[in-house]
């Protein structure tokens, strides 16, 4: 296995590059791990296909399927240099750094006690979770499903059902949302 020490050239580049800054480069490999990047600037790689790596999580700020969905091999990009892996001589990228975080955006405009409307996306022992906006979802914890408690989720609601919610608790830090259907009323389903 090789190290960015090994490589002179390659460990100044890495190693002169201040975190933030901006990187542009053209895709040159998408794994399932991750995407390698040809940067315009520095060294090239003497084993990867690419300096510049982005791990799926940085790809974008929504969940995806395979780094596909965001990236095709070719396609010119701009990211955020976040800091350089010393072993295996990548610059770690980040794609989503450069966009708003829908999350945040959401947060701004929704406050505490809003009462919104979506659909049922997942069940889970504890509770449910319902899709609030685009790409945004919040948890429905099982004691506030219904007026009644509910012993499964299930037993309350099906995937799919459109809900009416009341926005309950907002962790900012954590990127979670809170919601409640019983505070909502007992005619919101």
């Amino acid at each position: 296995m090789m190290s960015a020490t090994d490589h002179p050239e390659l460990w100044a580049f890495l190693s002169s590059l201040p975190r933030g800054e901006i990187l542009s480069g053209t895709v040159a490999a998408i794994e399932r791990f991750g995407v390698f990047v040809s940067l315009d600037e520095g060294p090239d790689h003497p084993v990867f296909p690419g300096v510049g790596f982005l791990t799926i999580p940085e790809l974008s700020w929504r969940r995806i399927e395979a780094p596909s969905d965001v990236v095709h091999v070719g396609q010119r990009i701009s990211c955020e240099f976040l800091g350089f892996d010393t072993w295996n001589g990548e610059a770690r990228l980040s794609l989503r750094a450069r966009q708003p975080d829908p999350f945040q955006l959401f947060a701004d405009a929704n406050p505490v006690g809003r009462t919104l409307r979506g659909p049922v996306t997942k069940l889970v022992p504890f509770g449910v979770f319902v899709r609030v906006a685009d790409g945004i979802e919040g948890l429905i914890p099982l004691q506030e499903l219904t007026a009644t408690p509910a012993t499964a989720p299930e037993h309350a609601v099906q995937l799919g059902d459109e809900l009416t919610v009341t926005l309950t608790e907002i962790d900012r830090e954590r990127r979670r949302l809170t919601l409640s259907q019983r505070r909502a009323g007992p005619d919101h389903r």
